[in-house]
């Protein structure tokens, strides 16, 4: 019996495989790079463009949920962890325009009872 030679290679599952991957890492990339709570803000026409620095913020999703920095948290640990930060230092609210009323005056009613007076209350211009 003799042994054929192969003259060529079929690259055809190759490249499959290589679109799956490239599909996968497409797909992954969308998501890590976003960094940041999808949160539909309320409309002011009195807002101006601020940066938000390396300070705290507090994002109230439309299911009423905190974030702190963009890390859950429960209203428990967030009173918690309020008490930790300097009362000199700037905090942002970020409030879902369709969340409750009553979780942004609570949130809101935790940082004044806690002697902060440098709040601001991030939305999106019209």
């Amino acid at each position: 019996m003799k042994l054929q030679k192969f003259n060529s290679i079929n690259v055809i599952p190759f490249i499959d495989v290589l679109l799956v991957l490239l599909a996968i890492v497409l797909l992954t990339s969308t998501f890590i790079t976003r960094g940041d709570i999808p949160v539909s803000l309320a409309k002011a026409a009195s807002a101006k463009k601020s940066e938000i620095k390396k300070e705290f913020v507090i994002t109230i999703k439309e299911d009423n949920s905190l974030y702190l920095n963009k890390s859950k948290i429960s209203f428990e640990n967030l009173s918690l962890e309020v008490n930790k930060i300097n009362k000199d230092s700037h905090i942002f609210i970020k409030s879902d325009k369709k969340a409750d009323f009553e979780s942004f005056v609570t949130v809101l009613d935790l940082l004044k009872s806690n002697d902060f007076s440098n709040i601001s209350i991030i939305t999106k211009k019209n």
